[in-house]
């Protein structure tokens, strides 16, 4: 004869089993949710925009993060050095502007000392070119910080007379988050400084 006290036996049972096999799916699944998360996080890791032989952004597998990041910097130099030297009357404002987004307030602080000393204004007033011919950056990791050293030559077209010039600057670069297309590389120029401006002797 069944007593109610069997019955309740076989229901804590039953219960203990369930419960026993709820926590067992619950740590399963737990495992299984940190197991994917990593995957997917190294992944993620392992793709990223990366830069051809032009400079130019693509999204593609890295191969080298590292090799990546200097291809990237010396791009982003190189961009920068363009916007913010190559300039004359109809298109200095749109340059500097798109300048201003690859660096920080270095950059900004230098851009308004060189329009409070009337540079811009010569420009326009007396119909300046200020071309870009070449530029060279070389780009060093010291405790994992970035600096770099670039060799700008420009020459400035008064109309009958044409002058060169070298301008040596230094700053240093930190990574922020892409901006398309205003800072494709996702890279900052801080520290910006003009150590050296000296005139070349022309050839002509």
């Amino acid at each position: 004869m069944k007593t109610p006290y069997q019955n309740i036996y076989s229901v804590l049972k039953l219960n203990r089993f369930i419960v026993i096999a709820v926590v067992i799916c619950a740590f399963s699944s737990s495992i299984f949710s940190v197991w994917m998360a990593f995957s997917i996080n190294k992944t993620a890791l392992n793709n990223a925009f990366a830069v051809n032989t032009n400079g130019e952004v693509i999204p593609l597998k890295l191969v080298s993060q590292k090799e990546n990041f200097k291809v990237e910097a010396l791009a982003h130099l190189e961009l920068f050095h363009n916007y913010f030297y190559n300039i004359y009357a109809s298109n200095y404002e749109k340059n500097l502007e798109k300048a201003l987004w690859l660096g920080n307030s270095s950059v900004d602080n230098l851009y308004r000392q060189k329009k409070a000393d009337g540079v811009y204004n010569r420009l326009i007033q007396y119909s300046l070119v200020q071309k870009v011919l070449s530029i060279h950056s070389e780009v060093e990791e010291q405790e994992e910080k970035y600096s770099f050293k670039t060799t700008t030559i420009f020459e400035i077209n008064r109309g009958s007379v044409i002058d060169t010039y070298e301008l040596v600057s230094t700053g240093n670069l930190i990574t922020v988050d892409r901006n398309f297309p205003n800072n494709p590389h996702g890279l900052l120029i801080t520290n910006y400084f003009e150590n050296t401006l000296k005139k070349l002797n022309n050839e002509n």
